[in-house]
Order: structure tokens, then C-alpha cells, then sequence
């Protein structure tokens, strides 16, 4: 049985590989197919496409899935809307990325100030140290905190200096949930709700959620999903056929930054078929 992974960062958001060693890690572990979803940017998508067109010239196979994970404000909180089949030189999409892009560093040069004036050793120049074109999110300010010893975990860091109730926090401007279902659409994609359970939503407040993104354009939901345990997959599902909405599946993987995390498997019993993306693949036919 053929097996796939829809939601997956590289170096150009937070995650530690490069696209190209996902490409080979991906072709390493057998998987069929895999989506290049970074935070907020496509910019990993060409190199990942051209390392596994490199690949299948050597008779070595995986399907690069161009994608994106936006962030969008839903009554005071981050949710997460992945993208699948990005039209990436959409030159639109493009432009408001960047817009996205800039919001976003104005906002990390203003919170690490904050940790400086706290008489923290840091700046957005130390923060880029390993990689200067990656899109700077908290979990680069949490790897920092503990490189340089203001911490021992990234948990700890988020706890201490990162949570959004805490001094040094500075919100972001966010998308309206139907602004990023609508860019995605734009460009193409498939707009998909990702790990619904991560937001501790009660269940009268995610099925709140859910139904106003399908009527915002919702086509899919993350089912399949390396946190779950339990009857979590079953309860997504139950979402999922009540408002018919295409099923997903993710590892969420990142590389080291969440060590227990592997592509493709997630913490080593995840296991999403090739079927979902056939039924991805089917949407897309019909929407263009």
C-alpha cells in the first residue's frame, strides 16, 4: 500500500531540513507523495520540485505536493489553514505573501527589542544566523533562548517568554478565515482545516469553527494527524461526513525541532493511505 504526508515544513519556515533532503528523506521512508507546507511562504517549493525531479531521473519516485500553512484569527486565536496544490508563480499569491511576510518581521523586530531591553542577547540578525531568508516564527526565538542558554527546552522558553498573555508577546495582524480560504482558492489550492484538535475548542465551539469555514469555502479537514490518540481520528471523521469535507493527513513534521515527529509516520504509528490524495486530486479536477 502506497502511503503519503500533507503537511510537512522545511527550513524556509521552522523546521530544520532543507527541501531537498526532505525530497530524499521522503524517498528514503517509501512515501508516495508529500505536501511542502510551510508557514506563511512557498519559498521551499522550487527547490523541493527540483530535487525529486533529480530523483526520478535516477528511477527514485515521490510526488512533490506544492502547499502552504496560512494563519489566520478566529475569535482571538491562531488557526491554521493549510493549502494543497498551491499554484506557487501566481504572481497575486505571491505579492501577498509577501505583505504576510513583512507584517510579520515588523512584529518579531518589535518582540525581540522587547527580549533585548529585558537584557537578552538577541536580534533578528542572530535569529537569521542559520538561515536568512527562513520566515522567522516563535519557534526560532524558542531555539535561540535555549541555544544560548536562557533556557533549557523549548517549552520552557514559550512558557516564559514567548505565550501570548506574557510582557515580550506582540500580535500579529491576522487573515479572517475567509480571506485565507479565499487567497488559497486563488492561487489554485485546495483550503484545508489543519489539526483541528490542537485549538481546545469545546465541541460545541468546533463544530462552530467547522461550519463557518465550510460556508467561508472549507473543502477539507486534517483527520489524519501525528498528535492524535485515542478516538480523535474517529470524532475529526464525524466532522468530516457531516459537512462533507475532504479528509486529510499530516505528520506536521519539522524536522528537529519536534524530534518525536518522523515524515511520513509521526510518532511512528500514522499511516495515510494514497487514497486520500486521489480524492484531492479528483477535487481539483472539478474546480478548475
Amino acid at each position: 500500500m502506497k502511503y503519503i504526508d500533507l503537511h510537512v515544513h522545511s527550513n524556509a519556515s521552522d523546521g530544520t531540513d532543507t527541501p531537498s533532503e526532505l525530497v530524499a528523506k521522503a524517498i528514503s521512508l517509501g512515501l508516495s507523495a508529500f505536501a511542502l507546507t510551510d508557514h506563511d511562504t512557498i519559498q521551499g517549493i522550487e527547490e523541493a520540485i527540483s530535487a525529486a525531479e533529480n530523483f526520478e531521473k535516477q528511477g527514485k519516485k515521490v510526488v512533490v505536493i506544492p502547499g502552504i500553512e496560512l494563519s489566520v484569527a478566529y475569535k482571538g486565536k491562531d488557526i491554521h489553514m493549510l493549502g494543497l496544490f498551491i499554484d506557487y508563480k501566481n504572481d497575486i499569491f505571491s505579492r501577498i505573501l509577501n505583505d504576510i511576510k513583512e507584517e510579520r518581521e515588523q512584529r518579531n523586530e518589535k518582540m525581540a527589542n522587547n527580549l533585548a531591553n529585558a537584557g537578552i542577547d538577541i536580534s533578528i540578525g542572530k535569529l537569521r544566523h542559520s538561515d536568512k531568508n527562513a520566515v522567522i516564527t516563535r519557534a526560532h526565538f524558542a531555539k535561540y533562548l535555549v541555544k544560548i542558554g536562557v533556557v533549557k527546552t523549548n517549552q520552557e522558553a514559550f512558557q516564559k517568554y514567548l505565550s501570548s498573555d506574557g510582557p515580550y508577546y506582540v500580535p500579529r495582524e491576522y487573515l479572517t478565515p475567509k480571506e485565507g480560504i479565499d487567497l488559497i482558492k486563488m492561487a489554485g489550492g485546495i483550503p484545508v482545516l489543519a489539526h483541528p484538535l490542537l485549538y481546545k475548542f469545546s465541541d460545541a465551539e468546533l463544530e462552530e469553527l467547522i461550519q463557518t469555514l465550510k460556508e467561508d469555502g472549507l473543502v477539507g479537514i486534517e483527520t489524519f494527524y501525528s498528535m492524535n490518540t485515542g478516538f480523535d481520528e474517529a470524532y475529526v471523521k464525524k466532522f468530516a461526513n457531516k459537512y462533507n469535507l475532504l479528509m486529510t493527513g499530516g505528520s506536521d513534521y519539522h524536522g528537529t525541532v519536534k524530534p518525536l515527529i518522523e515524515l511520513g509516520i509521526g510518532k511512528g504509528n500514522l499511516k495515510i493511505p494514497y487514497s486520500l490524495l486521489e480524492k484531492l486530486e479528483d477535487q481539483r479536477r472539478v474546480s478548475e
